[in-house]
């Protein structure tokens, strides 16, 4: 049997408030036995476990790997205010006027991940 990927591990200069912003954004959770000023921090979601590992190198260049979000039960456009309210930033705004494309944002640390049109509006348009 080949290798599965049990966790998407990311660096962070601090694990548990990084993994409380992924944790809302994915309506996830972080693991019972993670607090403020852990070395790592896990956070469960519905489709992966992501693992926070604190690094003391700040992040320097764009992202090699980075994650592309599907909003489920919401609009892309909603998806991205509800991120932003949370504390991502804007990075690139790559909509389209015919409805196509995404939004490129930031989280807490900087990092780059995506936000994708949903199903429902893949399928309506």
């Amino acid at each position: 049997m080949s290798s599965l990927i049990r966790h998407v591990t990311i660096d962070a200069a601090d694990p548990y408030a990084l993994g409380g912003f992924w944790a809302q954004a994915l309506d996830g959770s972080l693991a019972d036995d993670d607090f403020p000023g852990d070395p790592q921090a896990l956070v469960t979601t519905a489709a992966a476990t992501l693992l926070f590992v604190r690094v003391d190198d700040r992040k320097a260049v764009k992202n090699r790997v980075h994650l592309d979000l599907q909003p489920q039960d919401r609009t892309r456009d909603e998806e991205v205010e509800r991120l932003l309210s949370l504390g991502a930033t804007l990075q690139g705004d790559h909509r389209r006027p015919d409805g196509t494309g995404w939004v490129t944002l930031y989280d807490p640390e900087g990092n780059e991940f995506c936000v994708e049109r949903s199903a429902a509006e893949l399928t309506n348009g």
